[in-house]
């Protein structure tokens, strides 16, 4: 693959990158990245819906009326399904969606995801993002100058940074993340990526571990 530029925080060249063509140079393969998004979605929801069975609806112990002999229908409980507040059939019941993927699937995913931003142009590589202490004015001041702002955007940093995660914290659409956490779903569910030198690297470490 062809070096592409690295910038620094006011948007001035700070060398190049030589990017692994094995992680950013793959065609695309939506069936893979359908199924990783699918999967990343599943094992997120709570599965803690339910409706109320007759067994489990209040009241309905005794027989609304004998069952002979009064011209109606015969019933036996006020708390049938049939019945106004009656209980409900086949509703939701609490369940686990979640389900295992395989890793080499799942790397193959995030390698095919990165790979669509970087050819769409949709990722930014920066030097480093070294912010002293906790500021929202100095991140939006560098995604200012990047051009990025008015987008959901992915921050890409190597390892925890709690003055980089504060300063992001407030602003609409901008989310940050250490490569250890980085998946399919992030990377397509956000505009644009801004990735530094130092996270291309972990990157590639923990992709072709």
């Amino acid at each position: 693959m062809p070096e592409l530029e690295i910038k620094d925080r006011n948007n001035n060249a700070a060398g190049k990158i030589n990017l692994p063509e094995e992680i950013f140079g793959l065609g695309v393969k939506n069936d893979i990245l359908h199924t990783a998004v699918t999967n990343f979605l599943a094992n997120q929801r709570q599965g803690t819906h339910a409706t109320k069975t007759k067994g489990l609806v209040r009241g309905g112990g005794k027989k609304p009326w004998k069952q002979k002999h009064t011209g109606r229908a015969r019933a036996g409980s006020i708390r049938s399904p049939l019945w106004r507040k009656g209980g409900t059939i086949f509703g939701p019941q609490p369940r686990d969606y979640s389900y295992s993927m395989p890793k080499q699937a799942k790397k193959l995913a995030l390698r095919a995801a990165l790979s669509a931003k970087l050819t769409d142009g949709e990722i930014t590589f920066i030097d480093d993002i070294s912010i002293e202490k906790p500021r929202t004015k100095d991140m939006v001041s560098i995604i200012k100058n990047l051009g990025l702002e008015g987008q959901s955007l992915l921050i890409v940093i190597p390892e925890d940074n709690d003055a980089v995660k504060l300063s992001a914290r407030n602003i609409t659409g901008v989310h940050v993340t250490r490569t250890a956490d980085l998946n399919a779903y992030s990377v397509v569910s956000h505009d644009r990526l801004l990735i530094t030198k130092g996270a291309v690297a972990k990157i590639e470490e923990a992709e072709t571990a």
